[in-house]
């Protein structure tokens, strides 16, 4: 086993990356080291949510966060977001869904599954809120590697002392360093929220494994060049599909600013999202993420991560389906 947090040499260089790439004090002993991401979301929640607690959460959003809410006993308040917005939730929306029972709200920039990014300002209005009534901020920053043309990732944490101590920032591996399968995510937070959050592990899976933290220090300290050389071929993958998909009738897209990922309005097709992408599927194979796992039925997610020559022919399909409906 190692310590329950994870080992002294990936706290330590997580540490010094929280300083180094989002102008955050952690110390290490603020960081506990999870099995994913999505393990660290809900190592968080835990930490925080009791029975009746209600969590904001915009929509459309990561499949899993409603789930997490609920196994923790609380209640998700979703915001359905819009594209005219970005598909970003507005400040007039986070008070008009608070309520007394309102204790955290769910913020994911860069976003899956709109590739959305909230800006310094917008983190800032959304903050100001949140301290109003001393709702905690989660915030997942999973993609935040994967930023594309003149947008920047801002860790809401960074913003203020007051956001920081509210804020429990939730990233991982397998989005910038390609480590999906050694599932590794971290959590850092003010050390109230870090000690629970090490305790709930402690009692539950024991340590992320051992070998997977040493293979994430490698990944930290070694040459870095890979990441940014990673993100322009998605940039040029993701500037391709925007131009094929806008030159396609009967569905809306907006261009995504971060992660890898198109969310695509297909409400003028007539069909529910589960029904779309089965249909796609079946007579045209082409696979699609239907819209309403994310909690939004009139659109689907296309995702980037293959080669050229594959989006092209799954485009080429994805335009007769839409001509055809």
């Amino acid at each position: 086993y190692t310590p329950a947090g994870g080992i002294p040499e990936l706290r330590s260089a997580l540490s010094e990356k929280f300083k180094t790439d989002n102008n955050v004090d952690y110390a290490a002993n603020q960081i506990c080291v999870t099995g994913g991401a999505k393990m660290a979301c809900y190592n968080a929640i835990l930490a925080v949510i009791e029975e009746g607690d209600e969590v904001i959460i915009p929509s459309p959003y990561w499949v899993s966060y409603p789930e997490m809410v609920r196994l923790a006993g609380g209640v998700p308040v979703i915001v359905d977001t819009k594209e005219s917005t970005g598909w970003k939730m507005t400040p007039e929306q986070f008070e008009e869904a608070m309520t007394p029972a309102t204790k955290m709200v769910i913020l994911n920039t860069p976003g899956n599954p709109t590739g959305a990014i909230y800006t310094k300002e917008e983190l800032l209005e959304l903050g100001e809120i949140a301290l109003g009534e001393d709702i905690v901020i989660l915030s997942d920053e999973i993609y935040e590697k994967l930023v594309y043309g003149e947008s920047k990732h801002v860790s809401i944490a960074s913003l203020s002392k007051e956001l920081y101590d509210l804020t429990i920032t939730v990233n991982g591996f397998s989005k910038a360093y390609s480590m999906t399968g050694w599932r590794l995510g971290y959590t850092a937070a003010p050390k109230h929220f870090a000690d629970a959050i090490e305790k709930i592990q402690n009692h539950t899976t024991s340590n992320a494994n051992s070998f997977s933290q040493y293979g994430a220090v490698a990944a930290l300290t070694g040459d870095q060049s890979f990441i940014e050389d990673l993100r322009g071929e998605y940039d040029v993958k993701r500037q391709f599909m925007f131009a094929r998909l806008k030159a396609i009738p009967n569905i809306r897209v907006i261009e995504p600013q971060g992660a890898f990922y198109f969310f695509v309005y297909t409400g003028n097709t007539g069909l529910k999202s589960m029904n779309l992408c089965d249909k796609l599927l079946s007579r045209y194979k082409v696979a699609a993420i239907p819209g309403i796992a994310f909690g939004y039925d009139e659109g689907i997610r296309l995702s980037y991560c293959t080669t050229l020559d594959i989006l092209n022919e799954g485009l080429t399909r994805f335009e007769q389906f839409c001509r055809e409906h």
